[in-house]
């Protein structure tokens, strides 16, 4: 199989394509066939100045653009991506193994989702308020360093620059070199829905050279990261030497609690497809499922016959559930997460070790459940980021509670029960956010993490906010 891809001469600063300041580049391979798809420039700290300056000259005139324009920017940027999706789905796929079904919907339709909801968001919220004798501003921060991951290479990046954008910030962007295939769609899709030149840069590379440099850059007022916490770990590190705002998404380890009185075949399908979803290479997948233990058998069967209608394959054909690991470095990641489960003795019960059959070439691995896991073992503990199950029986709700709160993450977790009953198990668990019986997820409701799962806030008002500095005026 041929994937056409179109390889970036440069990067884009300043509203046009720049030749890099190196000739070293970073292939970018088909994770389904091992094919170089495309070749993008290898940064350095000198092109992250040249994106700062952009940016920094570009900031007082797109901070004193009304919202209402920066929205009517932004609703053009969100239909601009409409018009291209099929592009977008193509490249997303060739990049990173997403199903082309899955980069169809979930990898372009939600993008557009939130470009959508921060352009209507910008037309009610309360930019100026009165407080007593005071008149609370709410101003553009400044500058913003985005970096982001390769899950979901588009949605990640919409995320940070649909808020910047109506805040009136400006931004310098680096995305995954696993994934960039998209930042150069996205950055002539905002070129062309009238986006001043310099507002939106991007500058490819890695996360120790261009990522280093954009955390620490003086002329950057704010980080936005989404990734693994050990990265946003040192993220922060580095951006506290000039004592810029730092938000964090970082990584999860979502339980999805099944409680006594649910709908228990709905609740396994739902709890499968919360962990099978795009290769389960979702920070807020639920890997953890938490089933009475008097049940755990009869959870089992029924996880078992979802799990085997989740077709691995080439992630071109529609039929396919779940494409390859997003390369060839993760998938040998994940099975040693599969084999260090068998080794501990976990309960396999589907799946397992090794390849899918027919499927010897690519970064595969066979979607795998196991059963009667200890909830402190490293399967149950540590991110995995793959199509990996562990069920784990509980003997009351309180244990319940105890096992999904136990991990140094705190992303996403799920309820799955009678309604008020499962709301009431949802306000105990240590979460940002928390799904009762398989709720739809709501762009403008806020998202992020407690504890080692970041800081900050993404979509709505919350996710507004992010990006604003409060000034109060006293009279």
């Amino acid at each position: 199989m041929t994937t056409n891809t179109q390889t970036p001469a440069g990067h884009w600063i300043n509203g046009e394509v720049v030749p890099a300041g190196t000739v070293r580049t970073i292939t970018v391979s088909n994770p389904a066939t091992g094919e170089i798809v495309a070749e993008v420039p290898a940064g350095t700290a000198a092109d992250v100045d040249r994106a700062v300056a952009a940016a920094r000259a570009a900031f007082p005139g797109w901070a004193a653009t009304p919202p209402t324009e920066r929205a009517a920017v932004l609703r053009r940027i969100g239909a601009g991506l409409r018009e291209r999706s099929e592009e977008i789905a193509a490249a997303i796929t060739a990049e990173m193994g997403s199903p082309l079904s899955m980069s169809r919907t979930a990898q372009v339709g939600f993008p557009v989702a939130v470009a959508d909801s921060f352009a209507t968001l910008a037309e009610e919220f309360a930019w100026t308020e009165e407080v007593g004798n005071s008149l609370i501003v709410r101003e553009p921060i400044g500058v913003v360093g985005a970096i982001t991951p390769w899950n979901f290479p588009l949605q990640q990046i919409v995320s940070k620059l649909a808020p910047a954008l109506i805040a009136g910030d400006t931004m310098v962007f680096k995305p995954s070199e696993v994934a960039p295939l998209t930042a150069r769609i996205l950055a002539e899709v905002t070129a062309e829905a009238g986006l001043p030149a310099g507002v939106f840069n991007v500058v490819y590379g890695t996360g120790n050279v261009v990522g280093e440099a954009i955390s620490a850059h003086p002329d950057i007022d704010m980080i936005s990261f989404t990734g693994s916490t050990r990265a946003g770990r040192r993220i922060s590190a580095v951006a506290a030497e000039t004592v810029k705002r730092v938000a964090l998404e970082l990584g999860g380890k979502g339980a999805f609690v099944i409680l006594d009185d649910a709908d228990l075949p709905r609740a396994v399908e739902t709890g499968v497809m919360m962990a099978f979803a795009n290769g389960g290479q979702v920070c807020g997948a639920w890997p953890r499922m938490l089933v009475p233990a008097s049940r755990q058998d009869e959870v089992v069967r029924l996880a078992v016959a979802a799990a085997a209608q989740y077709t691995v394959g080439d992630p071109n054909d529609e039929r396919t559930r779940i494409g390859p690991m997003a390369y060839e470095a993760h998938r040998q990641k994940v099975q040693s997460y599969i084999e260090r489960g068998v080794a501990d003795g976990a309960k396999l019960v589907f799946g397992g070790p090794g390849r899918p059959e027919g499927l010897e070439k690519g970064a595969y691995v066979r979607p795998t459940i196991f059963a009667e896991v200890d909830p402190d073992s490293a399967i149950a503990q540590e991110e995995i980021f793959g199509p990996v199950l562990t069920i784990i029986g509980y003997a009351d709700e309180d244990e319940a509670v105890e096992i999904a709160n136990g991990t140094m993450y705190g992303l996403t977790s799920g309820v799955f029960g009678e309604p008020e009953h499962a709301l009431a198990v949802a306000r105990r668990l240590r979460a940002g956010q928390v799904d009762v019986n398989g709720g739809q997820w709501n762009p403008y409701a806020p998202f992020g993490g407690y504890r080692q799962s970041g800081n900050g806030r993404e979509f709505g008002r919350a996710g507004l906010e992010e990006y604003l500095e409060t000034k109060s005026i006293q009279r």
